[in-house]
């Protein structure tokens, strides 16, 4: 509602030539600290002083000119140009009785008319475990996910599977050399192989299972064997990884189907455009007359493609079936090929701006101050299930989410085991346990929420701040969204159960006349609802015992 007016007030004010024109910054809305400055306030001022042009104080006078409503009872413009806002005493509870009355469904913003996003994430290559980079990229891209899909956006997710190449001989001659091992035989081991512990447990279960019987066959069929046996093995490993991780897909996408087909298809088209040439037996992409620093190989002069090659193919096959905004979540260490793909796209006459990649820094793992770098297990990095194992998946996956993806994050290990409120995901789960043990004593007490509440009873500073930090969520869903920033989410969740445990240790609920227990059995009624709602985005469960 409010930023609505501000919006309208700043298009109505441009319309007239009070301001000009420019592009409108986001409107960012908060709760004072202090009640004298209001119910809520803006910096939008502030922040479109450079597209205007003008003194914030000038643009603010403007915008609250033009601001009205049955529920504003005055603007205020405070220091170098905020906004605050005095609401009508009764628009707040009129407001929440609203939000009481949407019951579940409050959180979910309309469904918008928008076409079809794609999210691909995650995309490790089949060869081994998950470890705790892709556990951040998993956390990002199915939180991501359900935030775009309470913003009401209609959306599907994607996997990547790189299940062809050079990587997938490496896991067959690896799987291979440890079999022969693990028989006694000599072998030595393949340069480029894989040398992680997973390796010999997946040979070491072909022997449980096989025996020795692939020794009678050439190597070049055990291989074609290995290969097959282990990929299946490494993929259904993910997946169960995954799904534990709270993760799952729409879609899972073989690499292996884009060759040769595709992959000649799109070499041709960019042939036919004049984009391909040959030099030194092999075939170049022209990637830098859209924007990249160098040509780029696409097929070797062995004829074999490049990984790129692939890479065109599949985002080619993305763009033909019909999504209007692709959304990637890469590591940094990618950060080099986003240009030569973009270049690729557009290459091909399709928009890269609709190719949005977002680049995941680097988790670092900390126990007892001390930087954690390998496995105690294995030897090699910390592997996602080894994490779950020791902090949990809740607490996994919310330490992942409370920075933004651009952020190196520095993950607690000891912290984020933490039953006190110190850990930020127990504190959390902590206000909704305490609200399940309020409903328990209601229920017992035959303390029942009635279908109009007194909610006008609700004046304590604590119940009033509740209230609007409730009041703001979707607004918070709206722009989490629209920023791609599961993030904010997190900090919201945060926020709110600090809130409620401000107002559990201030208000009490039973003891006190009906119609106030009544009014205060709603609040936390809605408030239990956008918790397990925030945390339903963030891929975190909201227990009812702790």
């Amino acid at each position: 509602m409010l930023t609505e007016a501000i919006e309208q007030a700043a298009k109505d004010a441009i319309r007239e030539g009070a301001l000009p024109e420019g592009e409108l910054p986001q409107v960012i809305l908060e709760v004072p600290p202090q009640k004298e400055f209001g119910d809520f306030a803006t910096n939008f001022a502030m922040q479109s002083a450079r597209v205007f042009h003008r003194n914030p104080r000038q643009i603010a006078e403007e915008l609250a000119k033009r601001i009205e409503g049955d529920w504003l009872d005055h603007t205020q413009i405070a220091g170098p140009g905020f906004l605050n806002f005095y609401l009508k005493g009764n628009v707040l509870y009129d407001s929440f009785q609203k939000i009481l009355e949407a019951g579940e469904a409050f959180g979910n913003l309309p469904k918008l008319d928008h076409p079809k996003i794609q999210v691909e994430y995650v995309s490790a290559n089949p060869t081994g475990l998950l470890h705790v980079g892709h556990g951040r990229g998993a956390a990002a891209g199915s939180a991501l996910v359900n935030l775009l899909r309470a913003a009401g956006y209609p959306v599907e997710s994607e996997y990547y599977i790189n299940d062809a190449g050079n990587q997938m001989n490496n896991l067959a001659r690896s799987v291979n050399a440890r079999y022969l091992e693990l028989l006694g035989k000599e072998v030595t081991f393949p340069e480029d192989g894989y040398h992680g512990q997973d390796i010999i447990d997946t040979a070491q279960r072909i022997i449980d299972r096989d025996g020795d019987k692939y020794l009678a066959l050439s190597e070049e069929e055990r291989l074609a064997i290995f290969k097959d046996l282990a990929y299946h093995e490494k993929l259904a490993i993910l997946k169960e990884d995954l799904e534990r991780f709270h993760v799952t897909f729409d879609n899972w996408f073989s690499e292996r189907t884009l060759h040769p087909d595709a992959v000649r298809k799109v070499v041709e088209i960019l042939k036919e455009k004049g984009d391909i040439y040959e030099k030194e037996g092999a075939l170049w992409l022209k990637s830098t007359a859209y924007g990249d620093d160098k040509d780029r190989v696409v097929i070797r002069d062995n004829g074999v493609p490049t990984y790129l090659a692939a890479d065109i193919a599949y985002h080619h096959n993305k763009y033909e079936r019909g999504f209007d905004r692709l959304i990637n979540i890469w590591g940094a260490d990618h950060h080099g090929y986003v240009c030569r793909v973009k270049a690729a796209m557009q290459a091909l006459g399709h928009d890269p701006e609709k190719l949005t990649v977002l680049l995941l820094q680097m988790v670092s793992l900390y126990r007892g101050g001390e930087l954690v770098k390998m496995s105690k297990r294995t030897g090699q990095s910390v592997t996602l299930n080894e994490l779950m194992e020791e902090v949990g998946t809740d607490a996994a996956r919310y330490f992942f989410l409370m920075r933004s993806l651009d952020s190196q994050l520095d993950f607690d290990l000891d912290l984020a085991k933490k039953k006190s409120n110190d850990n930020p995901v127990y504190y959390i789960q902590y206000a909704h346990a305490r609200i399940c043990s309020i409903f328990r004593q209601a229920e017992e007490t035959k303390l029942a929420l009635g279908e109009a509440p007194h909610l006008e009873l609700l004046t304590d500073e604590s119940e009033v701040a509740l209230i609007k930090k409730i009041e703001e969520y979707p607004e918070e869903v709206a722009k989490a969204a629209a920023d791609y920033a599961p993030q904010r989410i997190a900090r919201y969740s945060y926020d709110l159960a600090a809130l409620f445990h401000s107002f559990y240790n201030k208000c009490r609920i039973m003891g006190v006349d009906h119609d106030l227990a009544e009014a205060r059995l709603a609040l936390v009624t809605v408030t239990a609802h956008v918790i397990r709602h925030s945390l339903g985005i963030l891929g975190v469960s909201a227990p009812e015992h702790m």
